[in-house]
Order: structure tokens, then sequence, then C-alpha cells
């Protein structure tokens, strides 16, 4: 069986500029990957590409083994994919539930329906519909993103940095969300500067290095690749919690 989201030989970037070079990986149905790398690297170029934000030069992406490769944005979604931005993510004027709602535009007959299976991931946000979304704190407004994404109940979920500049109680409760919604058999494909917490929950982790794949690996076992540490010779380090340096610029 093939995977879900298959991203095969793609080069992409912006004009005449090639970020992305010759970039392979999969998706599975259910699994949660994250893509790491130095700053610069085109992680998020990568995931741009993918959902049709920028042009994919070179390569080829295929969706449940359909050619995807030059869909709009608007027929990805259509198709079963949604993307989550690092900013400008949720709708500030808006209330949770309208947020959700805007997420759930497409959708006829079940929206009550959807309203309440995607809240219930979320319990941060369970009990606050009516608040707008400028008063929620950082990683309640991640929160509502995705949660905003799910409402059409996507195949694949893409993520830019999605615990970015949240503090390390945060990041949890965002992981722990993203766990809730790969045991509902959505995929995640998640870009992701916290490295060590996201490959840890992760099934595979992929290196990205200069705009290339540089190594594929089951999640956790990444984290004690000695080779991955290598790759990131000439990166600043930083100690880890456990006391292992870790590229504080990964990704």
């Amino acid at each position: 069986m093939s995977a879900l989201l298959e991203v095969d030989g793609v080069s992409s970037g912006y004009g005449s500029v090639t970020i992305v070079r010759d970039v392979s990986l999969s998706l599975d149905r259910g699994e949660l990957a994250t893509i790491i790398g130095p700053n610069g690297a085109g992680k998020s170029t990568l995931l741009k590409a993918i959902f049709g934000l920028l042009p994919v030069t070179a390569g080829a992406v295929r969706l449940d083994g359909a050619e995807v490769t030059h869909a709009s944005p608007s027929r990805m979604v259509g198709l079963g994919v949604s993307f989550v931005p690092q900013t400008d993510n949720v709708f500030p004027s808006l209330t949770i539930r309208e947020n959700l709602e805007m997420g759930g535009y497409r959708r006829r007959g079940d929206l009550e329906e959807r309203l309440g299976e995607v809240i219930s991931l979320f319990p941060e946000l369970q009990h606050r519909p009516g608040d707008a979304a400028s008063k929620l704190s950082g990683g309640q407004r991640q929160a509502l993103a995705i949660g905003r994404a799910l409402m059409l109940d996507p195949a694949v979920l893409l993520l830019d940095e999605p615990t970015a500049a949240l503090s390390p109680a945060r990041r949890g409760e965002i992981f722990e969300r993203l766990l809730a919604v790969r045991a509902t058999g959505v995929a995640l494909l998640l870009v992701e500067q916290n490295a060590r917490e996201a490959l840890a929950i992760s099934d595979r982790g992929y290196l990205i290095v200069d705009g290339r794949k540089a190594h594929e690996e089951p999640g956790p076992a990444m984290l004690d690749n000695a080779e991955v540490g290598r790759m990131f010779l000439g990166l600043e380090e930083m100690p880890d919690e456990g006391g292992a340096p870790f590229p504080a610029g990964a990704p």
C-alpha cells in the first residue's frame, strides 16, 4: 500500500531562487512525522510547496496515490489536506467559535457535530467559545489554529512550527494535543524548532540541511544518533535538560 502523502524529488523556492532541492519524504496514515534542521534550511518552504503555496519546480507530490503536484491550496483543502502556518493563523477579532466555524465553511449539515468533536480535543477552549481570539495566550491561539484546521476533518495536517515562542509548559500541552489528533487517525507532518520534544513523540524524523534531505530515521532513534549530531557541527550547541548537547538552531 502506498503512503498517504508522497513527496518525490521535490524542488521549490521563491522566483528564480531555489531553496528546496530534490527532497523526498512520505507520510503514512495516522503517522506523526517531524522535519528538523537549521534555520534557513528550507523546512517551511517545503511545507508551503506541498500545500501549493509555492510552485514545485521539479519532482512530484502525491496524495493517496494521485498526483497533486500543482494543485492550489484550495484544491488541497478539498482533497483533505489542511495547513497551519506559524503566524497569522487565527482571526483575532472573531470569537473561538467563530474561528472554528470559519474553518468549517465547506461543511454542510453537520457543523455543530464537528464543532463538538474538535473542541473536545482542546480543553483550554471548551468553556470559553465566546472569547475573542485576541484575548487568548500564545498556546491557546495555537490550539485554536489547529482546531480550525481540523474542522474539515482532514486526512493530512501540515503544521509550521506550532510551538514557536511558547513556554515549556505550553509546548508540552500542544504536543499532547497533537498526539490526541493523531489518535483520531489524522496524519501530521510538522516543522518544529523544539526538536527533542517533537522527535520524542514522532513516528519518523526528517533532517533537512541546505535544502536537501540529509537523514531519515524513527523520531526517538534520531535523538540518540551521533551522526545527526555531527551533521550539526558548526551550529551553536545548547544542552538539553538531560545534559546532552543539541543544536539550538534545530530547526
